[in-house]
C-alpha cells in the first residue's frame, strides 16, 4: 500500500552547484551522499521536515538520467512514493493498466527497493514507488 511521499527527485547536471544552491536556499549543512549504479546516478539528499529532496546526477550523458537532462535540463524529475507492500503495488497498478518501467524493483538510494511507472501512463509525470529492502 502507498502510504506517503517519500522524496522529490530534482535532476540536476552540476551536483556541486546544486548543492551549493540548495544550502543557500534552505540552510542545508548536510547532504547524504551516495552513488546509485543500478539508475547510473550520483544523489545528494537532505531533508526538509518530514520530506527528503535528493538532488539527482547522471554518471554519464549516455544513461536515460542524462538524456533526460540533455532534451529537458534542470529540475523537478519524479516524485517518490513510499510502499509497504511493493509487489503488491506494482501487481494492483498492472492491473488498473498502469505500465511500469522496470517491473522488478532496483536497488536505490538510502538502501531502498525501487521502481518506476511509466510516464506515457501517468499523465507525463515519472513517479517512483520505494521501499525498503528487505533485512536478512
Amino acid at each position: 500500500m502507498i502510504k506517503a511521499i517519500d522524496h522529490v527527485g530534482i535532476a540536476v547536471s552540476d551536483l556541486e552547484a546544486s548543492k551549493a544552491l540548495y544550502s543557500r536556499l534552505f540552510g542545508v549543512t548536510e547532504f547524504h551522499e551516495e552513488v546509485v549504479e543500478s539508475v547510473c546516478a550520483a544523489i545528494a539528499s537532505f531533508m526538509i521536515q518530514d520530506v527528503r529532496i535528493e538532488l539527482v546526477s547522471p554518471l554519464a550523458e549516455d544513461t536515460p538520467l542524462g538524456k533526460y537532462l540533455a532534451k529537458n535540463g534542470d529540475g523537478i524529475h519524479h516524485v517518490a512514493f513510499r510502499s509497504s507492500d511493493l509487489s503488491g503495488d506494482i501487481q494492483d497498478l498492472q492491473h488498473r493498466s498502469f505500465e511500469f518501467i522496470n517491473e522488478e524493483p532496483i536497488p536505490g538510494a538510502h538502501d531502498m527497493l525501487v521502481t518506476f511507472l511509466h510516464p506515457k501512463t501517468t499523465g507525463r509525470v515519472l513517479f517512483e514507488l520505494c521501499a525498503p529492502k528487505p533485512q536478512p
